[in-house]
């Protein structure tokens, strides 16, 4: 049976990739991930406030409503662990690249134009194989508009584009007026892969000391509902890889994703609560399911319930949302007497 998969450019041997999270941190538990089957690894963002001075990072901060990437498991905060040292995390990067034969792929959310491109380009220096563009922000000017900052978003992918010789996805939040046409220019400028969906972090507010406080849940696999839905309304529409995101906890969460459309799904939550020798029960999951159901490699079921492929493309839009009311359950003892 053939899980083989292939993504910015690379033969995979399966479709488990682990996204950026705290555990790449550790070179041990990289040479972990490897040997319990990940095909590739996202390095864990490197996040431009973390190398610029701290009243920096308060304001921009403040200024992004309290949001919080699922990439940093960190508050925005003047504790000294807080800071990186960008020589540090691309050192850590060539250290990965040595010790392990999986595709290395960096994360980076820049803040400044400039940022994003040095970079880039020190990350590529330190020999990762791609690199993910954490195009996290949350716009609050309300002079701003959704066109200026999808422009804005287009140019730092182009110039890092132009900068680069190793491939480079996008990961994206769901928040866009029309996020078709928005990954029909990524896919224009070249870009390899779109990641879908990077899932943030509401803040929460503490009743009795009156403060604004992060608030890190793990995601359930409903969280891969979103995800799913876009992969299946992209797929054969675009030319890049589809990368699945958020939610998926078991191997059959992984192959609906394939179905939709994905050629890997990554994985987080579910090895920050399980560990990353659940790799091995994923695959095992996923390939018993295939040999249950007779399927012989991965590619026979990729895209098969997308949206160019399902039998009612419907599902997939606005209709669906009546039909879904309509299913639900009317339990007459809910009734309000007359």
């Amino acid at each position: 049976m053939k899980l083989a998969t292939t993504y910015l450019g690379f033969k995979l041997r399966t479709p488990f990739v682990p996204s950026a999270s705290p555990l790449s941190e550790k070179l041990d538990n990289i040479k972990r991930m490897e040997d319990a089957g990940a095909s590739a690894v996202v390095f864990h963002s490197l996040f431009e406030e973390q190398l610029r001075p701290a009243n920096h990072r308060m304001r921009r901060s403040s200024g992004n409503g309290g949001e919080f990437s699922s990439d940093a498991l960190e508050d925005y905060s003047d504790e000294p662990d807080f800071k990186i040292d960008p020589e540090t995390y691309v050192n850590h990067i060539a250290k990965a690249k040595e010790a392990v034969r999986i595709p290395i792929i960096g994360s980076l959310n820049g803040s400044t134009f400039g940022g994003w491109q040095r970079y880039a380009r020190q990350i590529e220096q330190a020999g990762a194989d791609g690199l993910e563009l954490n195009l996290y922000n949350v716009p609050t000017d309300p002079e701003r508009t959704a066109n200026d900052i999808e422009m804005e978003y287009l140019s730092i992918v182009a110039s890092i584009k132009g900068l680069l010789k190793i491939p480079v996805a996008v990961k994206l939040s769901p928040y866009f007026t029309n996020l078709s046409w928005f990954a029909r220019r990524l896919d224009a400028e070249g870009t390899g892969a779109l990641v879908l969906f990077n899932r943030f972090y509401q803040p929460d507010i503490e009743l009795e000391t009156l403060e604004v406080s992060p608030n890190v849940l793990l995601s359930t696999p409903m969280a891969m509902r979103l995800p799913m839905r876009w992969i299946a309304l992209l797929y054969g529409r675009i030319g890049a890889n589809l990368a699945a995101t958020s939610g998926i906890h078991h191997g059959v969460d992984a192959l609906k994703m394939i179905m939709a459309g994905a050629d890997v799904t990554m994985l987080c939550s579910v090895l920050l609560r399980h560990g990353i020798d659940h790799i091995r029960v994923l695959e095992r999951e996923m390939r018993e399911w295939m040999e249950d159901h007779e399927y012989e490699s991965i590619e026979q079921i990729k895209g098969i319930m997308s949206q160019k492929n399902c039998e009612d493309p419907t599902a997939f839009e606005r209709a669906q949302y009546t039909r879904a009311l309509k299913s639900y359950p009317r339990s007459t003892s809910s009734t309000a007497a007359p």
